[in-house]
C-alpha cells in the first residue's frame, strides 16, 4: 500500500500538470490569430493554472521528502482545486487523467496526514 500511495505521486503530478500547461499555452498561441486580447488572456490562464499547480506540487513533493506536514496540507489544497478545475472544464474537455492524478494526490495527502497524526 505504501508504494501505491507514495509521495512520488506529487512529482508525477508536478510533471503532468506543468507539461500540460506548457503544451496548452503553446497550442493556444499557435492557434490564435490577431492581437493580444481578452479572449487570448482567458485561454492562456488555463495553461498558467496548470503550470502553477505543477510548480506547487513539486514544492509539496520536496517538503514531503523532508517530512514537513505542510507539504501534505498544501498538496491537499492543490489537488482539491485541480479536481474542481477538472469538473469546471469537463463539459468542454474530459480530463480523466488529470482528474485521476488529482484524486490520487488527495489520497496520498490524507494518508500522510494520518501517518503524522495531524488529522
Amino acid at each position: 500500500m505504501n508504494a501505491i500511495l507514495s509521495v512520488h505521486w506529487f512529482l508525477f503530478a508536478a510533471v503532468w500538470y506543468t507539461a500540460n500547461g506548457v503544451l496548452h499555452d503553446i497550442f493556444i498561441l499557435r492557434a490564435h490569430k490577431g492581437p493580444y486580447d481578452r479572449e487570448l488572456l482567458r485561454l492562456l490562464m488555463d495553461g498558467h493554472v496548470l503550470i502553477l499547480s505543477g510548480i506547487i506540487a513539486a514544492i509539496c513533493w520536496h517538503m514531503l521528502r523532508h517530512n514537513l506536514m505542510y507539504g501534505a496540507i498544501l498538496g491537499l489544497v492543490i489537488a482539491t482545486s485541480m479536481v474542481v478545475y477538472c469538473l469546471m472544464i469537463f463539459p468542454f474537455l474530459k480530463s480523466f487523467v488529470t482528474l485521476a492524478i488529482s484524486l490520487a494526490l488527495i489520497c496520498v495527502s490524507a494518508r500522510v496526514l494520518l501517518q503524522m497524526n495531524v488529522v
